[in-house]
């Protein structure tokens, strides 16, 4: 992660460590370093988005840069959007999944891809050296809107799936829309393929008062539910800025994108054979399944540190079936290299379609495996490596990856601590071969770094 830059984007608490100034001036640093240009800017329903939208607008004008807006988008349609319209930049103020109070900016580049790493370290170096270009008054562009974006996405993902095929199944799907913009896409692309939809969460509000803005097994209890009371074939749910897509059974069980991600990658695999058969996942993702069902059918496995934006410019650069991560980031090149939620949702329709299988049972051909999530909070100043060190030497007979955090895999089981690029928290992730010691393995995975936070001054 770099010094603004977290994962994706720059991200904090509204009118706390993300101001208005600040947006600004990222704005600011991004038209300076591009050189003036078209930028499509959107947001999501976050509290402050109009805010943050207008210092961005500022930002971009005061450098030079023309601004568009295409107001409440999902992130992927904004992405879809920017190549295809002709535009240079695209901005959108989103925080993605985390909690209520923060919002942030995503930086796009004239692919519809979020930049790549060096970019950001770029436009890092401008806006804490405050090289900012300033055009004079003359030249300072006007404000437009732009009303193709959602038709344009929407479009595009309906060109990629057999929809003919989809209709006859007559599925019923809940989307849970995570009170945000995945409400104004997802609902329409499913309605355009015959699907019967039931929307769960689907009214606008910044406070997210149907679940917490990321989707997990927990926080989709209520929607699982709903969905077995309503019979539904599937569950399709959204974190705030819907690039993410959890999906559920016909039974009401939940999962992983990882999981999800494995059955998606096999089967894009059949629909796209001129393709290299690799793909791309983060390091997060579970080491038994993922290996387990994805090499078995002769596809490579390559892991990344965590963050769709590696992910992305990875497979854009070394080719590949798929990207995917375990939050239900999913990525099908084909259609546009960034993970998209509502294209997930139909990629999945279409796979159960010409499998001829529910949802259930795709699921049922994968590894068993049970994996169990955590955070513990961060303190500012963390010697991580020296963290590192003590989890290696507790369990110094298993294999090591440092390709982001540590991750150790044991025979019958693996965990990763890493620092999240989002949160000021270390996230712990734990996986079993056997539920039974799932919880135990947490737990001790948990109180090693919690022993050694506890030591430090």
């Amino acid at each position: 992660m770099g010094r603004l830059f977290g994962t994706d984007g720059v991200r904090g608490i509204v009118n706390e460590s993300m101001t208005p100034e600040l947006a600004m001036k990222v704005a600011q640093a991004t038209c300076t370093w591009f050189g003036k240009g078209k930028v499509l800017v959107g947001r999501d329903v976050r509290y402050g988005g109009d805010m943050l939208v207008n210092a961005v607008s500022a930002g971009l004008l005061s450098a030079g840069c023309e601004v568009y807006y295409a107001g409440l988008v999902p992130t992927p349609a904004l992405q879809y959007a920017v190549p295809r319209l002709g535009y240079d930049l695209g901005i959108m103020v989103t925080a993605s999944h985390n909690p209520p109070p923060y919002n942030g900016v995503k930086v796009i580049g004239s692919n519809g891809v979020e930049l790549p790493r060096e970019s950001e370290r770029e436009i890092e170096e401008i806006f804490f050296n405050e090289r900012f270009v300033r055009v004079p008054f003359n030249l300072v562009k006007g404000w437009k809107e732009e009303k193709r974006v959602l038709e344009t996405y929407v479009k595009g993902i309906l060109k990629e799936v057999d929809d003919s095929l989809i209709k006859k199944k007559e599925f019923k799907v809940v989307v849970d829309g995570a009170n945000s913009v995945g409400s104004l896409a997802t609902p329409v692309v499913l309605r355009a393929l015959g699907v019967k939809v039931l929307c769960v969460n689907c009214n606008l509000d910044p406070s997210f008062p149907g679940r917490e803005p990321e989707p997990t097994p927990t926080s989709l209890t209520d929607t699982s539910a709903m969905a077995v009371a309503a019979g539904a074939d599937l569950i399709v749910a959204h974190d705030a800025d819907a690039d993410r897509a959890i999906i559920g059974d016909d039974r009401g069980e939940i999962y992983w994108g990882d999981r999800s991600g494995s059955l998606l990658t096999y089967f894009l695999s059949r629909k796209y054979p001129h393709l290299p058969r690799r793909t791309f996942t983060g390091v997060s993702s579970s080491h038994f399944v993922v290996e387990g069902f994805l090499k078995e059918k002769g596809i490579e496995v390559r892991w990344t540190p965590v963050g769709s934006v590696v992910i992305s410019h990875t497979l854009i650069k070394e080719g590949g079936i798929s990207g995917f991560e375990e939050n239900g980031g999913f990525i099908n090149p084909v259609h546009h290299p960034v993970r998209d939620g509502a294209m997930t949702a139909a990629s999945f329709l279409e796979m159960m379609a010409i499998e001829g299988k529910k949802a259930s049972e795709l699921f049922s051909e994968l590894p068993k495996a049970y994996a169990k999530k955590g955070k513990v909070p961060r303190p500012e100043k963390l010697n991580l490596e020296k963290l590192y060190e003590e989890l290696s030497s507790t369990y110094s007979s298993c294999e090591q990856w440092r390709i982001d955090g540590l991750k150790v895999v044991c025979e019958d089981f693996w965990f990763l601590v890493r620092p999240s690029g989002t949160e000021p928290v270390l996230r712990i992730m734990v996986e079993t071969r056997d539920p039974r010691t799932l919880d135990e393995t947490y737990r001790n995975v948990e109180a090693t770094v919690l022993k050694y936070l506890q030591g430090t001054p």
